[in-house]
Parts: structure tokens; sequence; C-alpha cells
């Protein structure tokens, strides 16, 4: 037992030692397996709102021992993702605790806190001193299955927001491509049906931009970003898989198999679709085709342009007092032909708002159906040609003179027309007031 004691003695001077001059000796990067392993959390504030989400990630069992709590704390300790004990911090709180963060505003507490977990070896973050904890929280990111960590390498010169930007700066190279990370071990092939955005390429998801930079073989839509296609390595295939209206177009059962054949290949193989892949995209025809076959397929959601390009042009689809819904329907079909889906006369009974895709050529049509079925001819319309691009543009009508209005001003596909009173609602109108409780925001 002496020699115990002896030996603590000596580790607690060795560690009193060490914390004097540890300026001099950088910080050991290491990470912690908390599943399933108590974690004390000291105070509800600010500081915990933001750490507390990754360490629940991390499966640790977690006691929030703290008076008082912000909102979004209090609804991780009610949705039963953390235990809170409602007092102030007491001697022994952090027996049996693998890893302790001491974020209270009582300094008091802190410090008996973090003594506590000195004699118990139980590391410990200390958001008011970092120069008095024995661990440190790095600025973390992460990219798919990688997590990237940046420590500053000792206390002397301690700059949490260097190290912040430099976890960014990688982090958002790994998302976007712009940071190669080689794969040493082999892909399994298969195919990401990826939805590009609307077309301005910062508007594709950070996911779809690094598969996009991972592939061997990309078959890109007219409607896709096609701006990120000169990023790609040269040894990259890109196959153009266009629909032009009325003009040249590659027949969807050739994309099936050039899909097919590729992944097949062993090639890893993006199928880049403007918009969703799902919203009017043949994504599911694609994925279809792919299951049959037994290839893998990723789907990768896409920002539609149903909603995005309207916002781009000052247009919300719904707002509090106009509109409480809003309908999606493709116009590629006219009202009289067979072949439509589309029960017209209810559609013209709603009274949220209607965006139409691929109708540019018949909004003729559907303006008379849509009016013919008792839809007010002075219901404003707007034509947004090429949204979220250099070229977008915007053209105002009323459901009487639309038709009229998109061929004096040629208007061209792709373009989404918004029919419905929000195109009237915009940065400089008046505000609305309608029925709705205060609470109702949109």
């Amino acid at each position: 037992m002496a020699e115990q004691a002896d030996h603590a003695d000596r580790a607690d001077r060795a560690g009193h030692a060490d914390r004097a001059g540890h300026a001099d000796h950088p910080a050991y990067p290491v990470g912690l397996r908390l599943h399933g392993r108590r974690v004390v959390v000291v105070g509800g504030g600010q500081v915990a709102q933001r750490r507390l989400p990754q360490l629940i990630a991390t499966g640790a069992v977690i006691t929030l021992i703290s008076p008082s709590a912000t909102p979004s704390v209090e609804a991780m300790a009610d949705a039963g993702e953390i235990r809170w004990e409602h007092r102030r911090y007491q001697d022994g709180d952090l027996a049996d605790t693998w890893y302790a963060l001491i974020a209270s505003s009582d300094t008091t507490a802190n410090d008996a806190a973090s003594a506590e977990a000195e004699r118990t070896r139980t590391w410990c973050v200390r958001a008011d001193d970092a120069e008095a904890a024995t661990a440190w929280t790095p600025a973390t990111g992460r990219s798919e299955n990688v997590t990237v960590a940046v420590l500053t390498t000792t206390s002397q010169g301690r700059d949490p927001r260097h190290s912040a930007a430099i976890r960014d700066a990688i982090v958002e190279g790994l998302r976007d491509g712009t940071l190669a990370a080689p794969h040493h071990r082999t892909r399994a092939p298969g195919v990401a049906l990826v939805g590009g955005g609307p077309g301005d390429p910062d508007l594709i998801t950070v996911r779809g931009r690094r598969l996009l930079a991972e592939a061997d073989v990309v078959i890109a839509d007219r409607l896709g970003p096609r701006d990120l296609l000169d990023e790609l390595p040269p040894h990259v295939e890109v196959i153009d898989a266009a629909k032009i209206p009325y003009g040249r177009f590659m027949a969807q059962e050739a994309i099936n198999q050039a899909l097919i054949e590729h992944a097949k290949a062993g090639k890893s193989v993006v199928r880049l679709k403007g918009g969703d892949p799902f919203v009017f995209g043949r994504g599911m025809e694609e994925a279809q085709a792919l299951a049959a076959e037994g290839i893998p397929c990723t789907v990768v959601p896409g920002i539609s342009s149903t909603i995005s390009v309207p916002g781009a042009a000052g247009i919300p689809v719904t707002h509090r007092g106009v509109a409480h819904e809003f309908t999606v329907v493709s116009g590629h079909v006219a009202p009289e032909d067979p072949r439509s889906l589309v029960d017209w006369e209810a559609v013209a009974r709603m009274r949220g708002t209607l965006v139409l895709l691929m109708a540019v050529d018949k909004i003729g049509a559907i303006a008379a159906a849509l009016i013919a079925h008792g839809k007010d001819p002075a219901t404003p319309v707007a034509l947004v040609q090429e949204g979220t691009t250099a070229a977008q543009r915007r053209v105002d009508a009323t459901l009487a003179d639309v038709g009229e209005r998109a061929v004096a001003e040629d208007v061209r596909p792709p373009a989404v027309i918004v029919i419905g009173d929000v195109v009237a609602v915009g940065p400089h109108s008046a505000p609305t007031t309608g029925q709705d409780r205060p609470g109702d925001q949109q």
C-alpha cells in the first residue's frame, strides 16, 4: 500500500510539474470511443448546446448537471438523448466518468469539478479556462466517413479561429472535390443519381459535388450544372444525355444501358441531372433499370427548380396570408391530350400556387383550361427562364394574356412558370395580414 501511495504521489508531482511547463509540450491527438460510456457535462448554456450533439452522436451515456439550460438543450433532455439533473455541481458527480465537459458560468463550480477530474484521472475540457484543462476540444468537421480534427500544437499562441478556418478549408475541399484524396481501397462500382440543382453550379449539394469529383464516368443532362463538367479531370468520360425539346436527344433506354454497361465495367458512374432526380427527372426509371441488373444505386437529392427558381426571381411559392400550398405540375402534355394525367378542373379550384415545369409551349392551352374551369383571368403569372444562371430573366403576365406574352417575349425552355397571388408578393410589396395566427410562419 505504501508503494502504491508513493507511486500516486510521484504521479501527482509529475502531473503538476507538467502543467507548470506544459506550454512547451504539444497535445497528443486521440479519438475517444465513448459509446456506452459515462460522460458528464457541467453547465447547460451555449457551449453545451454546441458540443452536445456530437457527444450524443458518439453513443455516450450523457448526464447534464445544471440548474438551467437553453431551450435546445432542454429539448435534448425531453427527447431522452441526455439525462438532466436540475442542480449545481457537487463533489462526486464525476465518479465513474470517462470524459467531462465543464462549461458552466459558475467559476467556483468549474474549479471544483476540474479538481475532481484531476483526482479521478478523468479527461476534462474547460470551456472557461483551457490552460486548467487536461484536454482540448479540436475544431472538427466531417465529410462522408472522414472526421477532420484540427488542434493547435501547444498552448502558446492557441488560436481557435485559425484552427476552425483550417478545418473549414479541409472539409470544404473534401466535400466539393477540390481537395483530392485518392482511395487506396477498391471502391465498389455503382451509380449515383445526382441532382445537380437548378443550374447555378454553387447550388449542387456538397455530397453531389464530391461524388462528381470521384467519378470515372459522368452521364450529364443538358439542365445539369454544366460549369462543373469543366472541373473534371481529363480521364473522366463525359457522356451527353441531353434531351433538347423538339431536337436532338439521347433516348432513355440508351441512357439506362450506358449506366448499366459502365457500372458493370467496374467504373464509378454519376448520372448528373438537373434539379432533383425524382422530380420529372425519370430518376426512378433509371433506378429500376439498375436494380434489375443488381447494380448498386445511390440517390443524391437535388435542389428542385420548382422552389429555387421562383425564389431566385423573388417569388415565394408560399406566403403567410396568401398561399398555404403549392402544386407542381408537368406541362409537357396539353390539357386536352388524352395522355394527360392532370385533373385540371381540380387544379383550377385550388387557391394556392401552381408551379409548371416543361410548359412553355403549352402555357396558352393550360391557361385557357384553367380559366374555363373557373380560375380568375387576372391571376398573376411569372415566367422565369434560365433561373439561377447568369441568363436568368423574368416575364410577368396574367392568366388571360400569358400565352401571348410568352410568344411576344420569346420565352424558351428551360423556364419555370408560377401562377398565383404570390407572384405579386415581393420585398417591396405591402405586408400581408391574412387570418393566420402570429406564430404561423411558413
